[in-house]
């Protein structure tokens, strides 16, 4: 199998020209030996706390994007990765990407335009959305983007029109009940109807290369991959029975985005390996590709908020519950933390004692709409005070990116961490470097509460955040 948009020289190193063609970030704080992204949150923290603006921020540690990078292809060597942007499209997220030799998924013109304006060329893009404005088909024509993505007839027509020189891949409509975002009823054409639209593309002169799918994203079912690979090998054998050369696979995304969550990639990664290895080992020259954003982006970001506002309400039956009102929520960063299965929990950035009584709150964002909130469930905090902070580790799939100024609120400034990898590939640094100072006491106090926490995500918070002199103290103190 051949790979598609992987230079063997760029395998997990960065492309010095790539990332030089923009200054440095203004936010940009590097980080040493022993550094990491999360002392960087709790310095702003303690930065801002001494001021009168306690805006939300992230940071972004980009040393995390190339460490999910260089996992997604060791695990599955026979796919290349084609990033999907709408999950974060952030400039740096996408220059880093390039630099590694990804390609792309693209769903629209300004997609394409972000991504072929870092000189990524038009080879490494895919335009996968399978219903597209005429004027978006038009500018991928313009710009030689080939690769592009149908699931009707009437997408065909339109395609017929406007880019006929397209290479096209048949979005296949697949079992995605195991997702918490399953797109089977708005895309994907059913196995019954793809010869007929396999005949109708040949028929109107145009060139079917390949066929793709999506499991839904966040999916849950590993072995809805396998059921997907199989019904694109009998797509693949009816393609070349209708005259066309079928020689792409794109398997779409729907890979967890956090370590810590059941099942792990690694599960995902053994399930593909082995259904590509039964329905396409013989096919030497199939390309495979798939859309991972969640896996790439989500662990990248960590969020801080700050609480602006805060009730207490005495229930009947006595029952104390607390009501906090956070400077990020619904319509900034934190829009899709409603849809998800699991309520996101905080890390608390406070010196509590381990007995710290736990009540059932409500974590309201900043607007005026009373469904902005950070999740339908309640969760379990300690009583805290306006001032006091949270950190929401792993939020960097579909948060910036879906943000706005509803109300005047502004979306959460952006700064980011740049890990030694990257400093030695790029090969310079900035002209200064930041001393990095925790807050006394709060590294202790946010190891604590992600131990008395736990939950997706927070192994990352762990792996990156906490040397082990303080996971060991952290856990003395919880009893561990």
């Amino acid at each position: 199998m051949q790979q598609l948009g992987r230079e063997e020289d760029l395998v997990g190193v960065l492309e010095p020209s790539v990332l030089t063609q923009s200054t440095w970030p203004k936010e940009l704080i590097p980080l040493g030996p022993g550094d990491s992204a999360l002392q960087v949150v709790l310095q702003k923290i303690q930065e801002l706390s001494n001021s009168e603006h306690r805006d939300p921020f992230m940071v972004a540690d980009l040393g995390v994007l190339v460490h999910r990078h260089q996992t997604f292809i060791q695990s599955m060597p026979q796919v290349s990765p084609f990033y999907a942007v709408k999950c974060n499209n952030n400039p740096w997220v996408l220059r880093v990407l390039a630099a590694l030799g990804t390609g792309f998924d693209c769903a629209s013109q300004m997609e394409m335009e972000l991504v072929l304006g870092l000189g990524v060329t038009p080879s490494r893009i895919i335009y996968a959305h399978p219903c597209k404005p005429i004027s978006h088909i038009q500018y991928a024509a313009r710009h030689r983007v080939q690769l592009l993505t149908f699931d009707s007839e009437e997408e065909l027509v339109k395609v017929a029109q406007h880019h006929p020189s397209a290479r096209l891949v048949l979005r296949l409509k697949t079992q995605d009940k195991g997702s918490s975002f399953p797109f089977s009823t708005k895309f994907g054409a059913s196995l019954e109807v793809c010869e007929h639209l396999l005949t109708s593309a040949r028929d109107l002169g145009l060139a079917v290369v390949g066929v793709s799918f999506h499991v839904g994203s966040e999916c849950h079912m590993p072995e809805s991959y396998t059921e997907a690979i199989a019904d694109s090998r009998c797509v693949f054998e009816m393609g070349r029975r209708t005259g066309h050369n079928m020689d792409l696979l794109d398997i779409g995304g729907g890979f967890p985005g956090v370590e810590g969550v059941e099942p792990t990639f690694e599960e995902f990664s053994r399930v593909i390996n082995a259904a590509l290895a039964k329905d396409f080992t013989k096919e030497s020259d199939v390309r495979i590709i798939a859309e991972p954003g969640r896996f790439y982006a989500a662990s990248v970001f960590t969020s801080a908020v700050n609480i602006i506002a805060k009730k207490a309400v005495q229930e009947p039956g006595g029952n104390r519950k607390l009501v906090y009102y956070l400077n990020e929520g619904l319509y900034g960063s934190f829009r899709m933390f409603i849809r998800e299965r699991l309520p996101k929990i905080p890390i608390v950035v406070k010196e509590l004692s381990s007995e710290a009584p736990l009540f059932s709150c409500t974590l309201y964002g900043p607007t005026c709409d009373s469904y902005d909130k950070i999740s339908m469930e309640e969760v379990q905090l300690p009583e805290l005070d306006v001032g006091d902070w949270l950190i929401f580790p792993s939020t960097g799939a579909y948060t910036s990116t879906m943000s706005s100024c509803f109300n005047g609120f502004p979306p959460a400034s952006i700064c980011y961490a740049l890990s030694p990898e990257i400093s030695r590939s790029w090969g310079k640094s900035p002209t200064s470097r930041m001393t990095l100072t925790a807050p006394p006491g709060a590294r202790l106090s946010c190891a604590r509460a992600v131990l008395r926490t736990g939950g997706p995500g927070y192994a990352d918070s762990f792996r990156f955040g906490f040397p082990a002199s303080c996971v060991a103290e952290a856990e003395a103190a919880e009893g561990r």
